[in-house]
C-alpha cells in the first residue's frame, strides 16, 4: 500500500515537473497534478490494454514506439477531462509522453531495484 502511495505522489511530482518545464503543458497546481496522476493510472489500466491490442500490428511494425503515440493520446484525453490540466497541441502531449517514461523508468528503478542473482 505505502508503494502504491509513493509511486502515485511520485508520478504527480513528475507531472507536475514536466509542466513546469515543457513548453506547451500546463497544471495549475499540485493537487491538479495528484488528479492528473489518478486519472492517467486509471485511464493506463484499463483503456490501454485495449489499444496496445487493436494495434498492435503497427506496433510490431514500429517496433513498440507507436506505443508513444498511445499514450501521447491519453495524455491529451486526460486533460480533455481534468479541469487545471491543459495541453496545447499533440507534439507537446507525444513529448510529455516520452518524458513522462524516462521519469517514471528512472524512479521505477531508484524504487525497486535490479537485485543480482
Amino acid at each position: 500500500m505505502v508503494s502504491i502511495l509513493a509511486s502515485w505522489l511520485l508520478s504527480a511530482l513528475a507531472i507536475f515537473l514536466v509542466a513546469s518545464y515543457l513548453p506547451g503543458i500546463h497544471v495549475d497546481n499540485f493537487v491538479t497534478s495528484l488528479v492528473v496522476a489518478l486519472a492517467l493510472g486509471v485511464v493506463n489500466a484499463f483503456i490501454k490494454p485495449i489499444l496496445v491490442v487493436l494495434t498492435l500490428p503497427i506496433n510490431m511494425v514500429t517496433l513498440g514506439l507507436f506505443t508513444f503515440v498511445i499514450n501521447a493520446a491519453l495524455i491529451y484525453g486526460v486533460s480533455l477531462v481534468v479541469p487545471g490540466f491543459a495541453i496545447d497541441g499533440w507534439l507537446p502531449a507525444l513529448l510529455a509522453a516520452v518524458v513522462l517514461w524516462l521519469i517514471s523508468t528512472l524512479i521505477h528503478f531508484v524504487m525497486f531495484p535490479v537485485k543480482a542473482a
